[in-house]
């Protein structure tokens, strides 16, 4: 079967390692996948590539490179000729669905990864596209996936097809995190910091739905109750370049005690050297961050956003959105567990991960999916 993947874009997120993890997975004896970004190749494109699998980019850099980049995405379709397009985030959804029906693809699937759409917090021009896709979601796609169940309740009452609905989480691969002494002890001499130094830490690119204005507010309780914490933020965006975020450090008398690492490709080491991961976001479907967390068996305190809740079980904290002072309070009490109990919540966490979102599993049920939409096409 020929899988035609549509992006909007291969720079490092969520969607985009995703898409990564699930072709690393995919039957190459049964499945001939093919992807193409709408806009560049970016960091995740090579390493699409390094799996002998092609990438092309139709260069929709700008609104004037529309019509052109349509053309060629066109022509690209027809070339590969696919059984099945998967298409991922807004954009390619609109884009590229319209483009697979033009070229006559039997079976089109659309993926959606977002769950607030609130109008404060989303670019007028995305609402506009996400209104579209659901006037045309009831004859374009044969089906639409969702990697949450919150994030599909929400686009059926924007008035996408409820019975084109399927739900597919994120999945982790356990064997690249998992639990390492020595990861924790690299990272703190990385830091300069004690080995028995506490580390929380945010993990997400620099973006106002991550809220790390909201992360900063709840580092300031977390050192009034416990001094010597430190605070550890990865992702794109997030250095010592950012004037904002050195602002917030400055304004809360958080100084030397947080450590701005930017975009890394260590995650599994970083993660691993965690006591507790915090995610104070207000717009998520499903942080993948979670999943890594646990499956390295970090507890995480999440505020209750898209599937986050769901996620993280009774294997760590949850709070309402905004509810800073509260998130404070539960980072503090899973520092301050004793010994066994941590390693009981850690194991828990882990376990969770196995049973829940294996990306292996993960991957099955994707093809499964596809040779449900393609069957319902013939």
């Amino acid at each position: 079967m020929r899988v035609l993947h549509i992006i909007t874009g291969l720079g490092t997120g969520g969607a985009e390692m995703m898409l990564l993890k699930l072709l690393e997975r995919l039957d190459r004896e049964r499945y001939s996948p093919m992807v193409i970004s709408l806009t560049t190749l970016g960091d995740i494109g090579p390493r699409i590539e390094a799996l002998d699998i092609p990438v092309q980019s139709v260069g929709l850099t700008s609104c004037l490179a529309g019509p052109s980049a349509f053309v060629r995405l066109l022509r690209i379709i027809r070339q590969f000729k696919p059984d099945v397009v998967n298409t991922w985030l807004y954009h390619a959804d609109l884009l590229g669905g319209a483009a697979a029906w033009l070229a006559g693809v039997p079976a089109i699937a659309w993926n959606l990864r977002n769950s607030n759409l609130d109008r404060d917090k989303t670019r007028w021009s995305t609402r506009l596209v996400v209104r579209v896709c659901a006037a045309i979601s009831h004859w374009v796609p044969k089906g639409i996936l969702s990697c949450s169940d919150t994030a599909c309740q929400i686009h059926v009452k924007l008035g996408y097809s409820a019975e084109k609905m399927a739900v597919i989480p994120n999945g982790f691969d356990l064997k690249r995190f998992q639990p390492d002494a020595v990861f924790r002890s690299s990272v703190r001499n990385e830091l300069g910091v004690p080995d028995d130094t506490k580390l929380v830490g945010l993990m997400a690119r620099y973006d106002p739905q991550k809220n790390h204005g909201g992360f900063f507010e709840a580092a300031a309780v977390i050192r009034k109750a416990m001094p010597d914490v430190h605070f550890v933020l990865a992702g794109t965006g997030v250095d010592s370049d950012n004037q904002v975020l050195k602002v917030l450090i400055n304004e809360y008398n958080l100084g030397s005690f947080v450590h701005l690492l930017g975009r890394r490709d260590d995650m599994p080491r970083l993660m691993a050297a965690l006591d507790v991961l915090v995610s104070t976001s207000y717009g998520e479907a499903f942080p993948n961050v979670l999943g890594e967390a646990m499956a390295c068996g970090v507890p995480c305190v999440v505020t209750d956003v898209g599937d986050s809740a769901e996620i993280v079980g009774n294997t760590g904290r949850v709070v309402q959105t905004f509810d800073m002072r509260g998130l404070a309070k539960h980072v503090v009490e899973l520092l301050c567990l004793p010994p066994d109990e941590k390693l009981a919540l850690a194991l828990q966490a882990r376990k969770r991960v196995e049973t829940c979102y294996e990306i292996s599993g993960v991957a099955k049920r994707y093809e499964r999916f596809y040779e449900q939409i393609a069957q319902g096409s013939e």
